[in-house]
């Protein structure tokens, strides 16, 4: 509750407008996926008993977090990077909300931090903010970040 990236902690600011913070620029979000709340579950048919990982992010309520490897700062990592490196990772692959901000920046830092990346499209969905979705595209294709869908899979 109360997080920066909530347009309901700046007075007189709505969803979707964006205000300067000490990192850049920031979207203010309808109020989501706050901690201990229905928002902030697993979906109730997503099975991962296995999971050695399960990666909270978003905590820290003066940055936002997209990415599930760096905050919004790009700097203070969530230990993603080391965790998958120590098991020998070298790709990763990602599918989820939302398409043009939490799974690009997710994808632009893998990339970054040299991890080959596959985006499962059909498995997103995007929010489209000023153009976002095409720009997001626009960087995949740049970094050469590969998108397909969950029927190669078969």
């Amino acid at each position: 509750p109360d997080h920066l990236s909530f347009a309901s902690a700046h007075l007189g600011k709505k969803p979707y407008e964006t205000i300067v913070v000490g990192y850049g620029p920031q979207i203010l979000w309808p109020d989501h996926c706050v901690q201990a709340t229905r928002g902030a579950e697993f979906h109730k048919d997503l099975g991962v008993p296995h999971a050695s990982l399960v990666l909270r992010k978003g905590h820290h309520r003066d940055i936002d977090s997209y990415s599930t490897f760096y905050e919004n700062d790009r700097k203070t990592p969530t230990g993603l990077v080391g965790y998958l490196r120590e098991r020998g990772f070298t790709r990763v692959f990602l599918a989820g909300l939302a398409f043009d901000f939490c799974v690009r920046y997710s994808a632009e830092d893998a990339h970054r931090e040299e991890f080959d990346v596959v985006i499962f499209e059909d498995a997103c969905r995007g929010i489209d903010v000023n153009g976002s979705m095409k720009a997001t595209h626009e960087s995949f294709r740049t970094l050469g970040i590969v998108t397909t869908s969950t029927a190669a899979l078969r």
